[in-house]
């Protein structure tokens, strides 16, 4: 197998042991990149969010067998994807000699410890969000996936959410200008549905907002390429009985973080569980020749501003620039060539799912880093712990590690437009 060569910045040492030891990721079997009919055999490892995607259906791919704890959604994953191969759990399925990849759509406290797992059986590895849920989880992904040499990916939708498409496409074309602000928003209210399965709870219970941040981080960071340096957060919580005893010690419904970048540019993030909100994922990007207003999710109209010269007056009678204010009907990119004919409709998140499934298959198949790599993973992901922290320390601003994970190596495919 041809591994990917990366530098690795870590100067820290992990005080967490994860049961594999990372010394041993240097010594991985030497495999071939791929088999014969050079398609990638793929496992499918959890049966809800991992039933949402097209592997079955990309022509360089093979499913080759699925994994749930529960029979029925196993069942369930062999349909949708018509395969007739299962195992019982992760550790099963990585040591057939067959896969070459991973998809890990496993509960969030699991993911470092399950791409782990994958890293050391010799897979790439393609991870449900967030990439980790602590700085010293954060450590531990980035140096394993830099001593494997594999692929590392992390499912982000809103990389690949139609909008944030066109803005990284217009953006490229110099139309905003300088992106001096954004600001985006995740509202989920009614999430504690999810807190509690078969009356016992699950890993969202209690879950602070701000460790599921990537849906809203990487539609700045995706689009400008910055990176977030500093943070004050404040969080809102009440004396539900719902909020007691989460195994997060999270007093937080919702959190609002303020952010700073590395061009001194602020970055507004929201991400609600309760309150009279509309179900949603947008975002504002304000540039100094245009800019751009996403609407609630099931939309496809959106708003772009452009500054203009022409001189008006408003309802006081101060003088005001008239800038022209225009709908923008969002383009279907996934009925476009950016994709292969066989995933060329709407599928999950805005489209984005058969955008992930198609740039994880072919980082595997053309030797190359993903889009989603382990840097812009945790450059997603790493600024929301530090953002809970500051909440939980009403609004202390809080600098984001210069030496952490986040430290980036630029890919130039990053930037293009998907």
């Amino acid at each position: 197998m041809k591994h990917i060569h990366r530098e690795t910045h870590s100067r820290r040492k992990f005080v967490e042991k994860t049961g594999i030891g990372l010394a041993s990721l240097a010594f991985l079997p030497k495999l071939n990149f791929l088999h014969a009919e050079n398609k990638v055999r793929i496992g499918i490892i959890g049966g809800r969010f991992g039933a949402s995607f097209q592997f079955h259906e990309h022509p360089n791919c093979i499913v080759e067998a699925v994994s749930d704890l529960r029979t029925d959604r196993r069942e369930n994953l062999m349909k949708v994807y018509k395969c007739s191969k299962s195992y019982p759990s992760l550790e099963e399925l990585i040591k057939d000699p067959k896969i070459d990849a991973v998809f890990i759509a496993t509960p969030a406290p699991d993911h470092v410890k399950h791409v782990l797992a994958a890293l050391h059986a010799g897979k790439h590895a393609l991870c449900a969000v967030p990439a980790a849920l602590n700085l010293e989880e954060c450590y531990q992904l980035k140096e394993a996936v830099v001593k494997s040499g594999l692929i590392y990916m992390m499912a982000e939708t809103s990389y690949f959410r139609q909008n944030t498409i066109s803005v990284r496409k217009l953006y490229q074309e110099n139309s905003f200008g300088e992106i001096f602000s954004a600001a985006a928003e995740y509202n989920h209210p009614g999430l504690e549905s999810l807190w509690f399965e078969d009356k016992k709870p699950t890993w969202r219970h209690g879950l602070p907002p701000m460790l599921y941040p990537t849906h809203c981080n990487s539609i700045l960071i995706s689009v400008t390429g910055e990176r977030l340096t500093s943070v004050s957060a404040l969080g809102y919580g009440d004396q539900s009985p719902l909020l007691k005893n989460n195994p997060y010690n999270n007093p937080f419904w919702n959190e609002t973080a303020f952010f700073q970048t590395n061009k001194n540019h602020p970055f507004r993030v929201e991400v609600n569980w309760k309150g009279a909100l509309r179900n949603a994922e947008r975002a504002e990007w304000r540039g100094e020749k245009m800019s751009f207003i996403s609407s609630a999710t099931e939309s496809n109209e959106h708003t772009i501003i452009r500054s203009v010269e022409t001189m008006g007056k408003d309802d006081a009678g101060f003088q005001i620039k008239e800038n022209r204010i225009e709908k923008h009907v969002q383009e279907k990119w996934w009925n476009t060539p950016l994709l292969p004919e066989p995933l060329r409709h709407d599928s999950g998140h805005d489209g984005s799912h058969s955008f992930i499934t198609h740039e994880f298959i072919e980082s595997i198949v053309q030797r190359r880093e993903s889009k989603i790599n382990v840097y812009e993973a945790l450059a997603y992901t790493a600024p929301g712990i530090i953002a809970h922290a500051s909440a939980l320390k009403n609004g202390e601003y809080l600098k984001i590690p210069s030496d952490s994970p986040m430290e980036y190596s630029f890919i130039t495919e990053s930037y293009y437009i998907f």
